[in-house]
């Protein structure tokens, strides 16, 4: 298979778990009992949309891969979503299983009883011995991941056996990906930038992962002192926490860490635009340029900054390798001066193949074979910088693309709220923060609080407005369309 684990490095460690090390012959040893035990007897799995609820561990290598080797399709599932949002990536998937583990399975067992899916745990499939796998033909589907976009429920991104393996060697040769590297995983893995840019990655290489199923700023910052790591990728949010960390500490505990992060010989930002002040915060501290990437779930990544030469804050570099980049303005012609924005639109063997089951969002995001991104760029001197997103409902919040389409539909379930619009709105912490402008029926009150409280359980915590301005009415146009760029004053 084209991602699998290296194989020939079977005494590297290839993730660290609490106190285990695993290698990667015990790695693909446990793969290969998981691929037996989910075929059971059959000689191909054939696509089976197979879904799992496994934190950042040894289990959730095991199962990714086992469904891979096996012939499904995986579908990793955010372990701090709602149940409404497990259903629906359950039911519009046509899910056939789930794996978790013992510690989740009291909360998606109700969900999975009502939709009549088998629910079962890592353990069960890892049976002795091993089976006659399938062969894997590149244009085979291997993984759904749903992203929200401009509609109101997330769409499922389907990917190929070659699509995957498209963007981890794009990847390994653009950052240099080598065998002796270390990196320390804590990004969300029902997501591209963990799955991809940092799990796959080094299991290809043959580098050494170290599992975060939670992140501890003071426990990470140990090892980074340590010179455990020689990578760090992260969200903008992240290094912005790291900051805030770094200047509690005395003198001596500051040096010591920035030097480990000076040590490293790749820090990258992405998921989200980092702003140039953090930027230059980071740089002054550890004395490393933050490496800044563009890419997203349907096409992995698109344009970086250089592994070796300027990386301009600001800015997401050039394209990598075999990606093809056009600018296409609102006439709809292609972009050939510097200077003049344009949709970004990409053209790559890393393009995602399409959205389960809703061609009709498929073929409109595709325009003669381009991949249109929705995202608003410019190039200026040769490097391509983000302009914002050609939509106002799409919130990019600590590394999350959010719908506030998504979150509005479900606001309009609260008893008191007559009509809302939901924006993004600039934070220094989380680069865009939800917010929420609302009316209200007669006699009801409301506050940021009382609508947090009302919203636990159903949406995930990035998800839940954290500003809140209540109006008589919305603003909005001749078409009746509520005017959104007229929102965001509202909260300066």
């Amino acid at each position: 298979m084209p991602h699998a684990l290296n194989r020939d490095l079977p005494d590297n460690i290839a993730l660290i778990e609490g106190d285990a090390r695993v290698t990667y012959a015990e790695l693909d040893r446990r793969v290969l009992r998981m691929a037996a035990g989910l075929l059971a007897g059959e000689a191909d799995l054939q696509e089976a949309r197979v879904a799992f609820l496994i934190p950042a561990s040894v289990d959730y290598v095991t199962v990714l891969h086992g469904i891979w080797r096996a012939g499904g399709i995986a579908i990793p599932l955010n372990v701090a979503a709602t149940e409404p949002e497990w259903e629906h990536c359950l039911t519009s998937a046509g899910v056939t299983r789930v794996i978790t583990t013992s510690d989740h399975r009291d909360s998606i067992q109700g969900l999975c009883d009502r939709l009549a899916i088998p629910l079962s745990e890592v353990g069960e499939f890892e049976v002795d011995g091993s089976a006659p796998l399938p062969d894997l033909a590149p244009d085979r589907r291997a993984m759904i991941v749903f992203t929200s976009g401009t509609t109101s429920k997330p769409k499922g991104a389907v990917t190929t056996h070659g699509n995957i393996a498209a963007q981890i060697t794009t990847l390994i040769d653009a950052w240099a990906w080598q065998s002796d590297d270390v990196i320390p995983l804590f990004l969300p893995l029902h997501h591209v930038h963990g799955i991809i840019n940092v799990l796959s990655c080094a299991l290809w290489a043959g580098a050494t992962v170290h599992l975060w199923p939670k992140l501890n700023l003071e426990a990470l910052c140990s090892h980074v002192a340590a010179d455990t790591y020689s990578l760090f990728m992260a969200v903008p949010t992240i290094y912005v926490k790291l900051i805030d960390y770094l200047q509690t500490l005395d003198d001596q505990q500051l040096d010591v860490i920035c030097e480990g992060f000076a040590n490293m010989r790749l820090n990258v930002s992405g998921s989200a635009a980092c702003p140039t002040e953090v930027f230059e915060e980071w740089r002054q501290l550890t004395g490393q340029a933050l490496l800044e990437r563009y890419g997203m779930t349907e096409i992995g990544m698109a344009l970086s900054n250089p592994y070796r030469g300027e990386r301009r804050p600001g800015y997401v570099g050039q394209p990598l390798p075999d990606v093809a980049v056009q600018l296409v303005d609102d006439a709809g012609d292609i972009v050939t001066e510097e200077g003049i924005p344009g949709e970004i639109r990409i053209q790559s063997p890393t393009v995602f193949l399409e959205y389960w089951d809703n061609p009709e969002a498929t073929a409109a995001s595709f325009e003669a074979d381009w991949f249109c991104t929705g995202d608003i760029g410019v190039v200026e001197d040769g490097y391509f910088r983000i302009m914002g997103r050609s939509s106002v409902d799409i919130i990019k919040s600590g590394g999350y693309k959010l719908s506030a389409l998504e979150i509005e539909n479900k606001l309009l379930a609260h008893p008191d709220i007559v009509e809302v619009a939901v924006v993004g709105v600039a934070d220094r912490t989380w680069g865009e923060v939800v917010a929420a402008v609302v009316s209200l029926a007669a006699g009801a009150e409301m506050t940021v609080d009382s609508l947090k409280a009302w919203c636990e359980g159903k949406l995930s915590g990035y998800k839940i407005p954290k500003k809140l301005v209540v109006t008589e009415s919305l603003p909005r146009n001749a078409m009746g369309k509520v005017t959104k760029p007229a929102l965001k004053p509202l909260f300066e």
